[in-house]
C-alpha cells in the first residue's frame, strides 16, 4: 500500500467497515470521527432498546462501544478482531437520550491493541466505561470484499 496521510486513512478504513456493518447501522449508530487509533460513534436510545426497568438494555450500550472499539483498533488499515472486552455500567441510560462512545488507543504492540472507551449522554454525564484488546489477523480493511460481492 502507497503512503498515506494517517487521518485519512483512518477515516477510509472507519467508512469502508462502517458500510459493511449493517448490525451497527440498524441500531442507528452513526460515524462521527475517526483518526489513527481512535473513533466516535453516536446512537439514540429508542423505544425498541428499553430493557424491563424502563432503561436501556446493557447489550445495546456494549454493542455502541464494541463498535467504537471496531473502528478505532482497524484505524491503520491492519485487520484487527477483538479478543477480550469488559464494560462496566456506571448510570442509566433512558430513552430518548443520544449516546456517544468515543474509543482511543492506549498502548498496540506487535499483534494487540488495548483500547478504552466512553460512553456519555448528551448531558456529558458518564454511561459506561469499556475496555478492548485487539488482535491483528491477515489481511486489510480496504482490500476486503463486501458480502455481495
Amino acid at each position: 500500500m502507497t503512503e498515506r496521510n494517517p487521518e485519512r486513512l483512518a477515516r477510509a478504513c472507519a467508512d469502508a467497515l462502517f458500510s459493511r456493518d449493517l448490525a451497527s447501522q440498524r441500531m442507528g449508530m452513526h460515524l462521527l470521527d475517526a483518526g489513527p487509533g481512535r473513533a466516535s460513534l453516536r446512537m439514540p436510545v429508542r423505544e425498541d432498546m428499553l430493557q424491563g426497568h424502563g432503561t436501556c438494555h446493557g447489550g445495546y450500550l456494549f454493542a455502541l462501544a464494541d463498535s467504537a472499539f471496531a473502528f478505532a483498533c482497524n484505524s491503520y488499515d491492519e485487520a484487527s478482531v477483538a479478543i477480550g472486552c469488559s464494560i462496566d455500567y456506571i448510570a442509566p441510560a433512558r430513552l430518548g437520550d443520544e449516546l456517544t462512545a468515543t474509543a482511543s488507543e492506549q498502548s498496540r504492540s506487535g499483534r494487540t491493541g488495548n483500547y478504552d472507551v466512553r460512553i456519555e449522554n448528551q448531558h456529558g454525564q458518564l454511561i459506561a466505561l469499556f475496555h478492548g484488546k485487539s488482535y491483528k489477523v491477515r489481511g486489510t480493511v480496504l482490500a476486503q470484499e463486501t458480502p455481495n460481492e
